[in-house]
């Protein structure tokens, strides 16, 4: 029989970025000067009153609060106890200061290196890395925070506030060993513990706080750190949802299910078996269900679901809490504003406000019984049986030309020493050659033309004309600047995925489907719903013309297998090695067609490699044999003198250097300035054999190197990396920044490594 009581229902977080990215642009207005930062926190209210008015109106039992941030939570939790490095000087918990720390430039105009930036577990988000130092006292400063708790209560009495836990905020912090940062666990519970008791002077009952690290490898130390850290926190009045995702417990079940908290969270994703957690669960705490897939954007199978959590609400009764699986924070925010994808896959689709409406759903078909949801229940079943039977779903030649890729090891025609050989005698490149990363500035005339075209304002010839004058314009500042290996710009890429997707079959894109990256930074994932194949060349033609420009060599630009895939929403229904192999299948006839074009670079970005990676090392082998083979399946096509390149971002290399390796790329740039050059020590102590180009200046910073900046970091570089293979580049693509920002920090660039050259000669 159904139980008539009503489930708690509730969200880890949701999209901070408002309605057409709203705090986008009210971000970047209020750092050119162009508003006020009172018209800034006017928009963020009205965002998160939105939010909180999405909850209510699905009828959510407990919206979050706390878990908004103007740049990044986990920054703000630093700034929440004053864990900041010195460098920036005395900082109190104010926005300008959670905006220096992310950008670099305080709020007096000084300059100084920002936070490093690092993927979110195995996310696309990417989160401020905080520093802690010696001897620098744990500071609660909470009033912003307050204040935000106050604001959402007034509207929803049940708001639950959200805080980044403090043993996982020790882990992803840096500066002091692991030991030193589990050290401040004490001091850091105490301070927690302060704020608990001011979150229940204002009537709050409970508090999220997330402990993600539990579904991670961790030391013995840490494991044994979590039971008198949460003892500390103990608070009167204020009861504790102990939140973990991204992956399973494992181990750590029993040490999650028996800490001094009232209620545990998990991601059902990737939980066999529940009732086993329920076992494991004292009697009087609540066991909070992730049954959504927090970063899945497709219709959720409601009656496979609702079989899953029968058993367990027969059990547990009103002890059982439903949530999406994680933080929607990883989603698009509304479906329902994609009007013009075809009806066949918007129907399929669940963003982040669908998802309240599934989780409502899903409670009432548990209390309620099926026949509640019956209509529903059958909708879902129509819509998916709709998909699958389009056109393109399944091309059964492709998958019976790529079943084949798992059995073979590809690789290049030649070692990489003759590659290496064919290549100078192909290219004569200087000592030290200097490049970029491949993109340059998306300029206003660049978007207004792309937006002209997509509007049928202008045809494509007049289009392609426009971009072609913007081609020669970025190979002729190149060749002023004086670099060495050039790039076409891609003025014509609206970004590094969606445009391939655009002209891979298998793929549909959004007009609103944005997703937030990193402060005002916000990607726009394609969707991959069928079988993906190349059925034209897709760069051909631009590389082609760029490289008739100039004599000097230009880089054909790709973007590699594994980023395609984990940096697009991916369809549920096959394996994400298959997918992958698709597309390493369309890349490799892409690379073929370059080379037959004469173009004697290639790049093939793989931001995203590491990101793939499983949370538990005892899955990553799977993971990278497949990644690697995959990369070198695309590239292994080209002749030996064709120099193949990869670039990788916010990425730590140690502990997969193996697999870095195995790629085989002839050249592989990286992010390292952040890091001041520590991401090198992996490709030094692992005498990484081939070229490497370490980014000698941030480009995520507003911030131009100065000459002597960038010569200490080519240095540093130049101690680790013999100086025959080592590129000097910035850290990533400029397409972010300004000409103002781009041409006197590559002038720099240029001017050190011609410098250095001279000395080395």
């Amino acid at each position: 029989m159904p139980h008539s009581t009503p489930l708690i229902t509730h969200t880890l977080g949701f999209p901070r970025i408002g309605d057409r990215r709203a705090l986008k642009w009210a971000l970047e207005a209020y750092w050119r000067g162009d508003d006020t930062a009172d018209r800034l926190h006017a928009t963020g209210h009205a965002i998160r009153q939105q939010i909180l008015d999405d909850h209510v109106a699905a009828g959510i039992t407990r919206p979050p609060v706390g878990d908004f941030s103007f740049y990044d939570h986990v920054a703000d939790t630093a700034l929440l106890f004053g864990q900041t490095p010195r460098r920036f000087g005395p900082m109190a918990n104010t926005l300008d200061n959670l905006f220096a720390l992310g950008r670099g430039r305080t709020a007096k105009g000084r300059n100084t290196a920002p936070l490093a930036m690092k993927k979110w577990l195995n996310s696309n988000y990417h989160y401020l890395v905080p520093e802690l130092e010696t001897d620098q006292p744990i500071m609660l400063d909470a009033a912003r925070y307050l204040d935000l708790v106050r604001e959402a209560r007034a509207a929803s009495s049940k708001a639950k506030p959200v805080l980044l836990g403090p043993l996982s905020f020790l882990w992803f912090s840096r500066g002091l060993d692991e030991s030193a940062r589990l050290a401040r666990a004490e001091a850091l519970a105490d301070a927690y513990r302060t704020l608990l008791a001011k979150l229940a002077e204002l009537g709050v009952t409970w508090v999220q706080i997330d402990e993600p690290i539990l579904t991670l490898d961790l030391p013995l130390a840490w494991l044994q750190a979590f039971e008198p850290t949460y003892h500390r926190l103990r608070v009167p009045r204020i009861k504790l949802l102990l939140t973990t995702y991204f992956g399973d417990l494992n181990g750590n079940v029993a040490l999650a299910a028996q800490l001094p908290v009232d209620g545990l969270h998990i991601d059902a994703t990737a939980t066999a078996d529940l009732i086993a957690v329920a076992d494991r669960l004292p009697d009087y705490k609540v066991l909070s269900v992730g049954i959504l897939d927090g970063r899945s954007i497709w219709r959720a199978d409601l009656a496979a679901l609702l079989d899953r959590l029968r058993p367990l609400h027969t059990r547990l009764g009103d002890r059982l809490w439903l949530a999406p699986s994680c933080s929607l924070l990883h989603l698009p925010l509304d479906a329902e504003s994609e009007s013009e994808l075809p009806d066949f896959l918007r129907r399929n689709l669940s963003f982040a406000r669908q998802k309240l409406q599934e989780l409502r759903l899903l409670a009432r078909g548990l209390t309620e019984g099926w026949n509640a949801i019956a209509l529903e229940l059958n909708q879902t079943a129509a819509a998916r049986a709709t998909l699958d039977a389009q056109p393109g779903r399944i091309d059964p030649q492709l998958r019976a030309e790529t079943a084949t890729i798992p059995q073979h090891s590809p690789a290049r025609p030649a070692p990489f020493s003759a590659r290496s050989a064919a290549q100078q005698a192909r290219f004569r490149l200087p000592l030290l050659p200097t490049t970029t990363i491949g993109s340059f500035p998306q300029t206003p005339e660049i978007r207004q033309a792309r937006k002209a075209f997509k509007n049928r304002e202008i045809n494509a010839a007049e289009y392609e004309a426009q971009m072609k004058s913007e081609i020669a314009e970025v190979i002729r500042a190149q060749e002023a600047i004086g670099l060495d290996v050039l790039v076409h710009g891609e003025a014509e890429r609206n970004d590094m995925v969606e445009y391939f997707g655009e002209q891979l079959d298998g793929f549909a894109f959004t007009r609103e489907g944005w997703v937030q990256s990193y402060g005002s930074r916000c990607v726009k994932p394609p969707i991959i719903w069928g079988d993906v194949r190349r059925s034209r060349p897709m760069t051909v033609d631009w590389a082609r013309y760029a490289q008739s420009l100039t004599d000097r060599p230009v880089k054909g630009m790709l973007t590699g297998p594994v980023t395609i895939l984990f940096w697009s929403f991916v369809r549920d229904d096959l394996s994400r090695e298959a997918v992958c192999n698709q597309i390493a299948e369309a890349l490799r006839g892409e690379i073929a067609d370059l080379a037959a074009a004469g173009i004697g670079m290639i790049q093939v970005d793989e931001p995203a490699f590491r990101e793939g990676l499983p949370l538990r090392r005892k899955d990553w082998p799977s993971y990278l044999t497949w990644a690697v083979r995959a990369f070198r399946h695309a590239v292994s096509i080209a002749p030996s003198d064709v120099q193949i390149h990869t670039h990788m971002c916010y990425s730590e290399f140690n502990d997969i250097i193996e697999s870095i390796a195995a790629l085989d790329a002839d050249v592989i740039t990286i992010e390292t300035t952040r890091s001041n050059m520590q991401l090198l020590d992996a490709f030094a102590d692992f005498d990484y054999p081939n070229a490497i180009g370490p980014g000698i200046y941030d480009i995520h910073a507003p911030q131009i190197p100065t000459e002597a900046e960038i010569e200490a970091r080519v240095r540093l570089a130049l101690a680790r990396v013999p100086v025959e293979r080592l590129w000097i580049n910035p850290d990533c693509g400029l397409k972010t920044r300004s000409w103002a920002e781009v041409t006197p920090a590559l002038e720099a660039m240029v001017a050190v490594a011609q410098r250095l050259r001279a000395d080395l000669d």
